[in-house]
């Protein structure tokens, strides 16, 4: 997952640099794939323009000069080729010695017998956003209310023609930011959204935690969300089902700061509503689905499985063959979506759309997964539907952008919310020990400082006071801990809070303990001593230790020339393999010793010695073994 430090930062900021703050995120177990920078690498160089002027060049059709007001006494000369730049425009300019995101310095150019002193940018030009067709025209659009940007709701944030000229461009827009790209592991689905991955920042830094931006709803719950109606049919496959409807909307494109946020996650701006649907699911980790609503026909939405043979055209201008086992949004006229993985073009948001119906939903992750990779389709809501999503996070998500959508798009919210599913199961309640933690750990926690992780996670913890033999209550008893529904199929037992302890107290700060039972001794075994001993021998003679896959290809004993009733033929074999090039388990250390020589002799090594000391799998009498 991608999260752009800009964003991340307005919930959560701590006061370290972007490597150190990956590098303790990955001891806590949110792990760092990558950190790298996105956008202008300086912002020097990048400030506001005014277009004063614009006029045919003289010697070239299709460009224009222009005169342009960057904050200096004597406005400059600009030569532009965007169809659409025209006078009264405030724009996005690049002086000459700015740096470029493709690294190339700006220098003034003489373009047709014309001195050009900088460059009008298109959104492309920036990397802020996809545009490409003509210059960025920068609008005092409003910010992101929810995240704390400085402009919304401030008139004195913005000037009375939009940003003043010269202007530092990066306080206009974001123009650049740090970007860490997280592994986020299946059980962990509450940091596929940028504000769980605050919330882990905020407990494993201590640093302040902003509230959620979906706290204050501005839906109603009664009312007769425009007249549309929803039926349930696949309950089993969708735990929630909740919609929305909206008019008076405006179909435009995004804000600067929108645009720029969703490409440095690695997404593309399409258009306002859309944009909205994307941002939120990069926040809450909730996917959401905009249908237009006069575009639904008799307006009602039937969650149904498919029938085989059905056919879809989807987004991505696909059409796709469906059977049983895929869940379906349909209308009166038939399939309209594909639940959890990719929308119908027949219901799209378009630019002459004015009414809205956005629905939040929660699939059954395992359905979803099978789907998914049966139609050979992936999507971002689909890589977080099969992960299981939680049935309020789409309560979260839906107030969210009902919010968004009111401040961006202009939209009027209709009264009333279809909920169908309602919010998940009661909040589970953990008995915690402290001694328990300090047993396992091996070290002293203690419940004060159990009490402050756990807290920090967003989990709820209560102290039960114990009694000492006296009958005096003991302030060291144990700990009641409410799970949070964003953790509710992750965190089940006592263990598991425990492991939220440690890996937030510091794992590479606990001692090295044995097990706690009768008979445990610090030795090898006689074969691992003598294991190593080999090894060490080995290496000690120059060799070189490898480790290659446990996976290997059908043809491998036939390149061995093993004869066909040789042990080693009987492997045992994958049932869903990655690729037939490992779609056996090894059987010998040989296979993989080869590959990695022929790897290295294509590379120019070609003076090797190596070695490997592994497993190996063979059948025996009808059974699997695995040999050391």
């Amino acid at each position: 997952m991608l999260v752009p430090m800009t964003l991340l930062r307005r919930f959560c900021d701590p006061p370290l640099s972007t490597d150190a703050l990956a590098a303790r995120m990955t001891m806590t177990g949110t792990k760092d794939e990558r950190v790298f920078h996105h956008g202008v690498a300086d912002p020097t160089g990048f400030v506001v323009g005014h277009v004063l002027d614009a006029r045919p060049h003289p010697d070239a059709d299709r460009l224009r000069v222009c005169t342009v007001d960057v904050g200096l006494d004597d406005p400059s000369t600009i030569v532009c080729g965007a169809p659409n730049v025209a006078a009264g425009q405030t724009v996005a300019v690049a002086r000459p010695g700015a740096v470029m995101p493709d690294g190339r310095k700006l220098k003034a150019a003489k373009l047709r017998g014309i001195v050009s002193e900088g460059m009008i940018l298109s959104e492309l030009e920036l990397s802020v956003g996809t545009g490409h067709d003509g210059i960025m025209v920068l609008e005092p659009a409003a910010g992101d209310p929810a995240a704390g940007d400085p402009a919304a709701g401030d008139p004195a944030a913005i000037s009375r023609d939009g940003f003043p000229a010269g202007m530092p461009l990066a306080e206009a827009i974001e123009l650049s930011t740090d970007v860490i790209e997280f592994e986020i592991t299946p059980n962990r689905v509450d940091c596929l959204g940028v504000y769980g991955i605050a919330r882990e920042v905020h407990a494993s830094t201590g640093a302040p935690l902003a509230p959620p931006p979906w706290a204050d709803d501005p839906g109603t719950g009664d009312g007769d969300t425009g007249g549309a109606d929803v039926v349930v049919e696949a309950a089993d496959l969708c735990r929630r089902f909740t919609v929305r409807a909206f008019d008076s909307i405006t179909i435009g494109p995004s804000p600067a700061w929108l645009k720029a946020r969703l490409v440095a996650a690695g997404m593309r701006p399409i258009s306002n509503v859309v944009d909205i649907t994307n941002y939120v699911m990069l926040l809450t980790g909730q996917p959401l689905h905009a249908f237009d609503l006069d575009r639904v026909a008799g307006r009602r939405l039937v969650v149904r499985r498919a029938l085989d043979g059905e056919r879809i055209d989807t987004l991505d201008g696909e059409t796709r063959t469906l059977d049983a086992e895929i869940v379906v949004i349909c209308d009166g006229d038939g399939p309209t979506s594909i639940a959890g993985i990719m929308g119908g073009a027949r219901s799209e948001v378009e630019p002459q759309t004015t009414r809205v119906l956005l629905e939040a939903a929660t699939w059954d992750g395992a359905n979803i997964q099978r789907s998914s990779v049966r139609l050979g389709l992936r999507s971002e809501a689909s890589g977080r539907f099969e992960k299981g999503l939680e049935p309020e996070v789409a309560e979260d998500g839906l107030a969210y952008a009902t919010r968004l959508l009111a401040e961006l798009c202009g939209a009027r919210i209709l009264p009333g919310t279809i909920d169908i599913g309602g919010p998940g199961p009661a909040p589970a309640v953990i008995r915690l020990r402290p001694d328990r933690i300090d047993r396992l750990l091996g070290k002293p926690i203690g419940a004060t400082r159990a009490t402050e992780i756990l807290t920090a996670l967003g989990f709820g913890v209560t102290h039960v006071p114990g009694e000492l033999d006296s009958g005096v209550p003991d302030d060291a008893g144990e700990l009641d801990v409410t799970v949070p529904y964003f953790r509710r199929a992750d965190v089940t037992r006592e263990v598991d809070l425990i492991e939220e302890v440690a890996r937030i107290d510091g794992v590479d700060l606990l001692p090295a303990t044995l097990p706690p039972r009768n008979g445990a001794a610090g030795r090898l075994t006689h074969a691992q001593r003598a294991r190593r001993r080999a090894q060490d021998v080995l290496v000690g003679r120059g060799l070189h230790e490898v480790v290659g896959w446990s996976f290997t290809d059908a043809g491998l004993a036939d390149r061995l020339r093993l004869p066909d009733h040789h042990p080693m033929r009987r492997a045992v074999r994958i049932a869903n393999p990655l690729s037939e090039a490992q779609s056996l388990m090894r059987t010998n250390l040989l296979g993989s010793l080869l590959d990695i020589a022929r790897h290295n002799v294509a590379r120019g090594a070609t003076d090797l010695a190596l070695f490997e000391s592994g497993t190996v799998y063979r059948v025996h009498n009808d059974r699997e073994l695995a040999d050391a």
